[in-house]
């Protein structure tokens, strides 16, 4: 990055600005919920994935690529036989996902008025 670049502010909204990459790789389905996991603890891939029910193999490994990159998990691997690795938070990881797990909160505990508003809309679009 040059230095002009280091002494803007960075817009999310803007087009070509890099924190809409992070952005989309924190709040993407595999990226909030990888994020909450390692909140947890630290955990191996497999562990990861159990974890996380749902990601395939290939995006979990996409998602731990690209929150390595954004510097916001730390992938630790172990010179043993068998290879172990293992993936942590950083502490701008830690930061960022416990404003993710705030968010979840409140989603999870407002479900029922998600919910109540799904069907209102969905008793909508079924008339005529």
């Amino acid at each position: 990055m040059d230095q002009d670049q280091d002494q803007l502010p960075f817009d999310v909204f803007a087009r070509n600005c890099p924190s809409r990459d992070t952005l989309g790789h924190v709040t993407g389905r595999w990226g909030a919920l990888t994020l909450g996991a390692l909140r947890e603890d630290t955990l191996r891939f497999n562990e990861l994935r159990r974890r996380v029910e749902g990601v395939s193999e290939k995006m979990l490994s996409q998602t731990l690529q690209a929150l390595e990159r954004d510097g916001l998990v730390h992938r630790h691997a172990q010179p043993v036989n068998p290879p172990r690795v293992d993936y942590a938070l950083t502490a701008l990881g830690r930061e960022v996902a416990e404003q993710l797990l705030e968010l979840i909160g409140l989603l999870e505990s407002r479900m029922p008025d998600v919910l109540a508003a799904r069907e209102v809309y969905d008793a909508e679009q079924r008339r005529p």
